[in-house]
């Protein structure tokens, strides 16, 4: 099989399209003949060699794909060879073939084209991990979603209105914003020149934040949040490191998460085989009945992923960007 592979930490250019050994499943995995991987910025990360995968974790990126069943490793019997499906991966992705443990593996909704599921796995167990299972949204709460235009952001939007709840959103441009609204954003603000803390403060306050920015936005997203409120960060594009005031967080009782997914185990109370599972019955409906869709920017073919990679890099892109092998 082909895969790209990463020869060095650096540039987009590193990125090259060899030829590699066909993996094999073992007990409970699955193996799928890759139709199209989503982009996401871990894989900037990893490619970067800030974000290296975890143990016994393919060392190629790609973190979601869409596919065909191959193959059926020992003891899996709720799979069959030949099924239309898309998965959650540690990595592996960006290749003809990849394994998946069968716990990460989810039909294809109805309504959704094989390539487009690619866009799924990784942001809707992202957001739903965070935001539901972890902040606790609920009908008629206000979830504030950092960098609304992107593959997470449009995913956060939908989701949260799917819940009934009230939605806010940043993003950098009138087409971004525009997207976010269409989305189902009651309220849209610029982080270029906008106040979300005073727009949210208006809607009474943030019950939950999903928040890709880390340090740079820490203070203010304290600020912007309701009584009890819940911030989760998930990505740190504006820092790691920044102040914290505890005053805020007792006056408030607000709760702080930094949760990623990659690393997760595969079972146990925090394992993503409970988040899987939880999404297939919760969210797979929402998509099926026409709430929540994937939204793509663009696709390309696999061997090109270091021009997809300089595309996501470039900043402007509204969802996602997919990689296909066909």
């Amino acid at each position: 099989m082909h895969a790209i592979t990463i020869r060095e930490p650096g540039d987009p250019e590193v990125l090259e399209w060899r030829e590699q050994p066909t993996p094999e499943p073992g007990r409970g995995e699955v193996a799928i003949d890759v139709a199209a991987a989503g982009i996401n910025r871990a894989d900037l990360a990893q490619r970067q060699g800030s974000y290296p995968p975890p143990p016994g974790a393919s060392e190629l990126p790609g973190l979601e794909c869409s596919g065909t069943v191959a193959a059926l490793g020992k003891g899996v019997t709720n799979w069959q060879v030949g099924d239309r499906v898309c998965a959650l991966l540690a990595g592996g992705g960006y290749a003809e073939r990849v394994i998946a443990p069968a716990t990460q593996v989810l039909p294809i909704p109805e309504g959704v084209d094989l390539v487009e599921a690619a866009a799924l796995p990784e942001v809707v167990c992202t957001v739903w991990s965070n935001v539901v299972q972890e902040g606790g949204l609920s009908r008629d709460q206000v979830l504030l979603v950092h960098g609304g235009s992107g593959g997470i952001g449009t995913c956060a939007i939908q989701i949260g209105r799917a819940l009934g709840a009230r939605v806010a959103a940043t993003a950098g441009s009138e087409a971004s914003l525009r997207l976010c609204a269409e989305l189902g954003a009651e309220t849209t603000v610029s982080y270029r020149d906008g106040d979300f803390v005073a727009e949210v403060k208006e809607m009474g306050g943030a019950n939950v934040i999903l928040d890709n920015m880390g340090a740079s936005y820490l203070d203010r997203n304290l600020s912007a949040l309701a009584q009890d409120g819940h911030l989760a960060v998930i990505g740190l594009q504006g820092g790691r490191k920044a102040e914290l005031d505890l005053g805020k967080m007792l006056v408030k009782r607000i709760r702080v998460s930094a949760l990623g997914l990659r690393g997760r185990p595969l079972d146990g109370p925090n394992g993503k085989a409970g988040i899987v599972a939880d999404v297939r019955q919760r969210v797979w409906p929402m998509i099926e009945r026409g709430e929540v869709r994937p939204v793509v920017h663009s696709t390309y073919p696999m061997s090109e992923a270091a021009r997809a990679h300089e595309l996501l890099e470039a900043g402007g892109v509204h969802g996602k960007v997919l990689l296909t092998t066909g």
